[in-house]
């Protein structure tokens, strides 16, 4: 599992951001196609929003690896 901590005064990161941030995709054309594919799941749930915010305790999977949104307190 992959633990993405938002940065000081940050309340969210995108889903395609954190998909790159977690190093499983590249770059952000191959978020965007995965996630519209319907590769990704937020909180057990298929979202294909590029920019859907992720905050604190979401959780991401895609391609058999988990990613976890930690907030900054």
């Amino acid at each position: 599992m992959e633990i993405i901590k938002l940065r000081e005064g940050e309340e969210y990161i995108k889903l395609g951001q954190a998909l790159k941030a977690a190093g499983l995709v590249e770059s952000g054309v191959e978020a965007k196609d995965v996630i519209l594919e319907g590769l990704v799941t937020v909180n057990g749930e298929v979202d294909t929003r590029r920019g859907k915010k992720l905050t604190d305790g979401d959780s991401v999977l895609f391609d058999g690896e988990e990613i976890r949104v930690m907030g900054n307190k």
